[in-house]
Parts: C-alpha cells; sequence; structure tokens
C-alpha cells in the first residue's frame, strides 16, 4: 500500500524554490525587510524592494546580489507616509501578478515632538498602519491575480501590550513615542487579521498572515556591508543577550516562512518558538486582543475613512 511521505520539518537554511513566484518586501533595503528580501531572493523568486530611498535601495540590492549568485532583486520608489504616490508605486512594478507582499517598512520615532506625515497623520501610525493599509487595496487586483497570494503583515512583540485607543488614533493627546509606536503595529496586526476575515467571506484565494520578529537586535546581525556593519566590540556586548533575543536575519524567518509554507493559513499568528522572542518561527495562538472583531471592524473604518480608500467587496 503507497502512503504519502510525511511534509520534511521547515528548515530556515533550506528553503523551498519559488522560480516562478514574484514578491514585494515595504522597507526591503535595512534592518528585518532586507533579510526577508535576501532570504526570498534564495529560492529563485523575483524579489522587489519597496523603498523611499533609492541610493539606500541601490546598495541593498548590490548586497542581496552579492550574497546570493543570480538573485532577481530589484527596486521600486515607495513611500508610505504619501498617500497619493502609491498608485504610481504600485504601477511601477510592472507585473502581471504578486504572489505575496510583505508589510514590513515602519518608523520608530526615539522622542517627541509629534510628527506628521503630509497627508496630515501622526507618522508611525501614518505609515505603519494607513500606508499599507492603502497600499493593500491597490495591490489587490495583482494579489488575486495570483493563484494563491499571500499578505504577510510584520507586526511587533512591542504590540502585545498596547490596546488601541479608538478615539484617539492619531495620539493627538498624551503622545508618548514607543505607546504610538507599538499601537501602530498593533493597528497593522489587527489589519492583517481582519483582512483575512474579509478574505475569506468573499471567497476570495488570497491569503493574510500576521507574524511578528521576536526580538531582533542590530548588534546580533550579521554584517552586510556597506549595510551597516557590526563590529567586534558590539558582537562581545551582545552576547548575553543571545540567550533572550536574535538578530534581524532570524527575526526575518516569520515572514519568509509566512510567505513560502504552503502549510501556513490565513489569520494565523507566526512568531519566534522560544518564549515569541528568539528561534525558529512557529504559529502560535492570536492574542486576545487581536481576536475583537469589533475593534478591527471599527479600525477598518476609520482607516477607510482617514485613507480615502473603499475597499468595497473584496476580490475573490
Amino acid at each position: 500500500m503507497s502512503s504519502t511521505p510525511a511534509a520534511l520539518p521547515w528548515d530556515v537554511q533550506r528553503l523551498p524554490r519559488a522560480d516562478d513566484s514574484v514578491f514585494l518586501v515595504t522597507g526591503g533595503n535595512a534592518g528585518i525587510g532586507y533579510f526577508v528580501a535576501e532570504q526570498l531572493s534564495a529560492t529563485g523568486a523575483t524579489v522587489v524592494l519597496g523603498s523611499r530611498n533609492p541610493a539606500k535601495a541601490e546598495v541593498a540590492t548590490a548586497s542581496i546580489r552579492a550574497h546570493v549568485p543570480g538573485a532577481r532583486v530589484r527596486a521600486v520608489q515607495l513611500n508610505l507616509a504619501d498617500l497619493s504616490s502609491l498608485a504610481t508605486a504600485v504601477e511601477s512594478l510592472e507585473v502581471a501578478r504578486l504572489d505575496a507582499v510583505v508589510h514590513n517598512a515602519g518608523v520608530a520615532l526615539d522622542a517627541p515632538p509629534r510628527r506628521e506625515t503630509g497627508d496630515g497623520h501622526e507618522l508611525m501610525f501614518g505609515t505603519n498602519h494607513l500606508g499599507h493599509f492603502a497600499l493593500t487595496q491597490r495591490l489587490m487586483p495583482l494579489l488575486s491575480a495570483a493563484p494563491a497570494a499571500r499578505v504577510v503583515t510584520m507586526g511587533s512583540f512591542a504590540a502585545k501590550s498596547e490596546r488601541l485607543d479608538l478615539d484617539d488614533l492619531q495620539s493627538r493627546t498624551g503622545y508618548r513615542p514607543k505607546r504610538t509606536y507599538g499601537r501602530s503595529k498593533l493597528a497593522q496586526m489587527y489589519f492583517g487579521v481582519e483582512l483575512d476575515r474579509r478574505l475569506r467571506a468573499a471567497g476570495s484565494t488570497v491569503a493574510s498572515v500576521v507574524v511578528h520578529p521576536g526580538g531582533a537586535l542590530d548588534s546580533l546581525t550579521p554584517s552586510r556591508p556597506p549595510l551597516p556593519v557590526r563590529t567586534a566590540g558590539a558582537r562581545l556586548s551582545a552576547a548575553p543577550a543571545a540567550l533572550l533575543v536574535q538578530g534581524k536575519h532570524a527575526g526575518a524567518w516569520p515572514a519568509v516562512r509566512a510567505v513560502l509554507d504552503p502549510a501556513v493559513c490565513g489569520g494565523q499568528l507566526w512568531g519566534p518558538r522560544v518564549f515569541g522572542l528568539r528561534g525558529e518561527p512557529r504559529r502560535e495562538p492570536v492574542w486576545n486582543h487581536l481576536t475583537d472583531s469589533s475593534v478591527a471592524a471599527r479600525l477598518w473604518d476609520a482607516s477607510c475613512d482617514l485613507t480615502g480608500v473603499d475597499f468595497g467587496t473584496v476580490p475573490g
């Protein structure tokens, strides 16, 4: 009697091939986004870096090509803080379909004062959440043209302890940068969960998955000259932290698995295996506050109002 062979365990060092696929990584020129792009490039896929800064994108693409011989990687200019520019950015992709987008780009401010985008939105909420919200609507025709596309939203462990203030999404009162950042990432994660709920209701072939990188430090990240280089001193001082957290190359693993692994399903949350902070990617229970569909629906409606985007009926 024949039997179907069991699926091999996921191996972050031996990724499946994806030669005919096209992936977009926002903020793919630096940090975790760079390593998402580099790792996806090793599968044979065409990888597009969405970057606000063309010069930095050029450096990143050169680095990927140096580390992944034959990499099919290129960049498009993408400024999530400028909603009016997104249509042009999507047109510049020049592809017939998109197999996955990784919503990774983000802004994190360390100190006041509060800043706004050109559209008048608080900078972190406007870039991290509203920009990706509006971009997804623009990308939906390309995603729907693929056999089984995925929208992968990069959340943050910092969002686990935050709660949204639906009456002050723009942090106009009591602005605190770290709290505002955490809430902007939480809004992204709510969006990822709610998007999948709406995609399923519409019978869409597109799936939405939420991931987070755990604790990912520059000092534990492999050097990629001329991108930021990890010094010997930084490596030494960060050694004790490696017991709890990891480098940004490992922080990329949950997103890469969410793009490539056919066993990953829409509506799931993936993060690092060890305490949600480090290790290989695993599925984890969706955080309790992310399961509140009433909050997600109110955020969705507010996001539509703030961006002027109307998803309407999500395409199947």
